[in-house]
Order: structure tokens, then C-alpha cells, then sequence
């Protein structure tokens, strides 16, 4: 079976945030990184964070750091890109990587192996996830050997968003329920962290 990567999405400018880190931001007291890191690790070959700036601020996490290697913020097909690069890498063969954004604090335990199945039965080339009636574009898991195509697309063909680039490819949808909590939920302003530790007993016991 091919190695999974999994890749945690950090690199954006978070400013509907106020810049912060979103992925460093508390629900019930711990960062989303510490609950998305640990929902994701048993599920994957190894885990790493795409992020920009000064690296020290996640040393604690204990993550390998992944930069874009396309300068100038060029959005979240750049982190699919570096986690792409990462992983070809470190791998002995063709690989596939898992991404998720790092403001998604209740990412479903059975992530990967659903998107997997469904990318097997269908014979589709990216699986994306999906909640409700939302597809999650981000939320992806992606062959190793599309890397050549997204970094033209990319840099030569100013492809920015997720969906274009995925559209060009035979994909499947995969989809969780909404309950007890939507697991793709993010927090992109703040106002959505309140929801997000009113939904944390729920998304625990969701894990």
C-alpha cells in the first residue's frame, strides 16, 4: 500500500485573523495544532506543517516545516505543492499526502482510510472531502505523482485556486455527516472560535 503523508496547512496570511496563527490558537485550553496533530498521526505514514516566517514558533510541536517553495503567498496550492515535495522526498517510492487546514480542529479519525477507499473504487486521481453540502477542497488526499503538474500550474499558469486545479483531474467526493459536529469545521474570524470551544466536547467525542 502506498505511504500517506499528512500535511497541515499553515502557510496563509490569516487576515481575517489579525495575522495570528490560527493553527496556535486554544480550544479547551489546547492549540488546534495539538488536537489536529493528534488526530491525524495514527492515520498517517508521517505528518508535517506548511508554514511561512520563523519556524521556532512551532518547535514545539515537534513537526518537520515545510515552507512554500513558490515565494510570494500564493495560497493554499503552494502548501499542497511544498507537502508534495516533502514527501517525494522522504519516500522510497510514489506516495500520496493527506492536507488539512490548520484551523480545522475536529478532522475526522477515518480520514484518510475514506478517502483512500473511495480514490480505489472509483480510480479517480484526488479524493476530496466533503460535510454537508460543502466541498472542502483543501481537504485532500493528493498523488505524489501530480507534483510536476501543480508546480507548472502554479508558477507558469498563476492557478491559485484548489478547486481549478482539482477539476482538471478525475476526483471523487467523499462525505461526513454534520453531527454531532461538522468535523471540516474551521475558524477563519473570531467569531468562530467561541463556536469552535462550544463544539469541543462534541468534536471530542466525534474523534
Amino acid at each position: 500500500m502506498r505511504q500517506v503523508f499528512g500535511v497541515i496547512l499553515a502557510g496563509g496570511q490569516a487576515l481575517r485573523m489579525g495575522g495570528v496563527d490560527k493553527a496556535l490558537l486554544r480550544i479547551g485550553g489546547e492549540p488546534i495544532l495539538s488536537l489536529l496533530r493528534a488526530r491525524l498521526a495514527p492515520q498517517c505514514d508521517g505528518l508535517a506543517l506548511n508554514a511561512n516566517g520563523d519556524p521556532a514558533r512551532f518547535a514545539a510541536f515537534g513537526l518537520p516545516i515545510v515552507a512554500d517553495g513558490a515565494t510570494g503567498f500564493l495560497g493554499p496550492l503552494a502548501g499542497v505543492l511544498a507537502g508534495l515535495d516533502y514527501a517525494s522526498a522522504i519516500a522510497s517510492q510514489a506516495c500520496d499526502i493527506v492536507t488539512v487546514p490548520g484551523d480545522t480542529p475536529f478532522a475526522p479519525a477515518d480520514l484518510v482510510a475514506r478517502l483512500r477507499a473511495s480514490r480505489d473504487a472509483t480510480g479517480a486521481s484526488i479524493a476530496v472531502a466533503a460535510s454537508g453540502d460543502r466541498v472542502h477542497h483543501a481537504v485532500a488526499l493528493w498523488p505524489s505523482e501530480l507534483r510536476d503538474d501543480l508546480r507548472r500550474a502554479l508558477v507558469e499558469e498563476d492557478v491559485r485556486k484548489v478547486s481549478a486545479f482539482i477539476a482538471r483531474y478525475t476526483h471523487t467526493i467523499v462525505t461526513w455527516p454534520t453531527e454531532p459536529v461538522d468535523p471540516f469545521f474551521n475558524v477563519n474570524r473570531p467569531d468562530d472560535l467561541a463556536v469552535a470551544e462550544s463544539c469541543g466536547s462534541k468534536g471530542r467525542r466525534a474523534q
